[in-house]
């Protein structure tokens, strides 16, 4: 476990309330993850497209432990700004340039809050005629009030805060931290 003065240090001295979840409890849930997806998908073409910015860090580590030939591609879909609450306003920056028609889409997601953003990414995903499309997300905080994607692999469920670290941020801060913080 880090000591205060080495997260203080990692976070340019800004305090963050807790770790959530430390470096050592993250690999080995994403170590169980790849190998639950390596068993899901046997055969056929994979595609892991991940959302970016926050899935990177997640999405670097789960596809070197999925034991089986991939691709890799990556969206960019915008809902939080600078701020700590979704707008509720998804915005689409960048479209995967990889053809999705017959191909498995697993759809590599940082944290998910209300599940808007990936309701609108599901339907663009769906319309292109992959073989199957699934989600795989880090976090999630169940915060949903209304109907969203089923989540076919979780890493952890999250608590109802605003976490930092390990891909995930505030106004850019923070990705790089190797544990995932409740920001103070």
């Amino acid at each position: 476990m880090l000591s205060t003065p080495e997260v203080l240090r990692r976070t340019g001295g800004r305090p963050v309330k807790s770790i959530v979840f430390d470096e050592a409890t993250i690999a080995a849930r994403v170590q169980a993850l790849g190998d639950e997806i390596t068993q899901a998908y046997p055969d056929g073409q994979l595609l892991i497209l991940g959302l970016l910015k926050g899935s990177f860090i997640f999405l670097s580590d789960l596809v070197r432990t999925i034991e089986r030939p991939i691709q890799v591609d990556f969206l960019v879909a915008s809902s939080y700004g600078d701020g700590k609450v979704s707008s509720g306003t998804v915005r689409l920056l960048y479209d995967p340039e990889t053809e999705l028609e017959g191909k498995h889409i697993l759809l590599v997601e940082d944290i998910i809050d209300t599940g808007k953003t990936l309701q609108r990414l599901m339907a663009l995903l769906g319309g292109r005629r992959p073989k199957s499309l699934a989600i795989c997300a880090l976090l999630d905080k169940q915060l949903a009030s209304e109907p969203r994607p089923e989540l076919r692999f979780v890493g952890f469920r999250a608590p109802p805060a605003f976490l930092v670290g390990y891909g995930l941020d505030h106004a850019e801060d923070f990705r790089h931290l190797p544990f995932i913080a409740d920001l103070e």
